[in-house]
């Protein structure tokens, strides 16, 4: 980091048409003869739903990583990865009623089982998100971003008797009140960068046509804001406008596409038609708010539990929830692990946005923890042991990557464990979360 003598405020904003941008990060912030700020710590979850092949996802031995063809998209951040095996996502056991679905994706970050009702008396517990965002809000001015890539209910009966809010959240404030997830880019680019006066679909379409970007708009703060800087915030500061008049750009074309396709079906404005670019939009949006330090903490829901989606693009034409239940069909195996390493490659994705953005005198990765895995493993059986579980951990974290960590399965170790020792790892003193009982050692 080059620290200059010209001090930037770490709070310095943009404004324009209504909107506010923050900057990220930039080596002006840093008083002159200061010692360089420690990196911050940053976390999200990600969520998958209805297990993976187990077949190819388990390895023989803990050691060395082996990247099977579900692994293999991370192949080049193997040494950020800690792959964990043996742990039960226990609150999701069956007690021979249905749910296992609402049960499985609500208590995967809760370790909390889900009270079977489908109306106002929901009861969980508290996410690990959320713990982590009570500490970490104090810093910024979102305490977290929920996002998801699929309809985000969470009034009704959605499952088996089950409330829409166990099947379409992960995040939870309280034992009885779910954080919304929101599945619309243009609404998660508003909520970072300024909303308009109405959300009615119309009054937003007919802003965008009158207005113009908000980047033409803060214009000429960005001329004089980059005179005063060194070629290395220069450079930065024009590589994050870049990034946020991408998104811009985007989200107009998916909403001109959408309107052009469907002018008269009530849905969503600004979701683009593909999967992969509706997932690169969100994880793009991520990125921007962890680099511009608006929030550290999100969640997202790539697939949720019981989600029919069908991902022709792989050269699978099977909806995931009848192919999770396989019965052990090699042809439906087969075809399940080309979803799951589908969605692992949109993690990929992501982790070369975090490596590839400068934060400090490292990137973004160097500072950020990733939980990413599903609150069952075997789809078929429903079963939620030994669940698939994926710990991602920037170099400044104290975790060393390329490790796959085997726990004994007769065990019953809970997730929580894992989620505990997550917490300690991020600077938190916290005792008990969950059903956990006890840190784990060798993580």
């Amino acid at each position: 980091m080059i620290i200059t003598g010209k001090h930037l405020s770490r709070r310095t904003m943009l404004r324009g048409m209504g909107a506010a941008l923050a900057l990220p990060l930039l080596d002006g912030m840093v008083p002159a003869f200061a010692a360089a700020p420690p990196p911050v710590r940053r976390f999200g979850a990600i969520y998958v739903g209805m297990g993976m092949n187990m077949r190819i996802w388990a390895q023989d031995v803990p050691g060395q990583l082996e990247m099977n063809p579900i692994l293999a998209p991370l192949e080049s951040f193997r040494d950020r990865l800690v792959v964990v095996s043996g742990l039960d996502n226990i609150q999701a056991l069956s007690n021979a009623d249905a749910g296992q679905h609402p049960r499985a994706q609500s208590s995967w970050l809760t370790g909390a089982r889900a009270k079977k009702t489908d109306g106002p008396d929901i009861h969980l517990g508290v996410s690990l998100d959320q713990i982590i965002a009570r500490e970490f809000a104090q810093e910024t001015q979102l305490g977290s971003l929920e996002l998801a890539l699929e309809p985000t209910e969470i009034v009704g009966n959605c499952a088996y008797g089950f409330s829409c809010a166990y099947n379409n959240t992960i995040s939870w404030r309280s034992p009885t009140t779910p954080q919304p997830m929101e599945n619309n880019p243009r609404n998660v680019f508003e909520r970072l960068f300024g909303a308009t006066d109405s959300t009615d679909p119309d009054v937003r379409r007919r802003q965008l046509k009158t207005q113009a970007s908000i980047l033409d708009s803060v214009a000429e703060q960005v001329s004089g804001l980059g005179t005063g800087l060194g070629p290395r915030d220069r450079q930065k500061l024009a590589d994050y406008l870049d990034s946020v008049r991408d998104i811009e750009r985007r989200i107009q074309k998916a909403e001109e596409q959408v309107d052009m396709k469907l002018p008269l079906v009530e849905q969503p404005v600004g979701i683009p038609d593909q999967f992969a670019e509706h997932s690169k939009l969100m994880f793009d949006l991520q990125l921007l708010a962890l680099q511009t330090d608006l929030t550290r903490v999100f969640t997202f829901v790539i697939a949720r539990e019981g989600s029919n989606r069908s991902y022709p693009e792989t050269g699978v034409t099977d909806s995931h929830h009848p192919l999770s239940h396989h019965q052990n069909n090699g042809g439906k195996l087969e075809r399940l692990a080309k979803i799951n390493a589908y969605h692992v490659s949109q993690l990929a994705y992501f982790l070369d946005l975090l490596q590839s953005t400068s934060d400090g005198d490292g990137t973004l990765l160097d500072s950020t923890m990733l939980l990413y895995g599903s609150g069952m493993s075997d789809g078929h059986m429903h079963l939620p042991k030994n669940v698939p579980t994926i710990l991602v951990a920037g170099r400044n974290l104290g975790i060393t990557g390329n490790r796959f960590v085997q726990f004994p399965p007769d065990d019953s170790t809970p997730l929580a464990n894992l989620q505990l020792t997550m917490l300690e790892k991020l600077g938190l003193d916290v005792e008990k979360f969950g059903d956990s009982d006890g840190m784990l050692t060798g993580i």
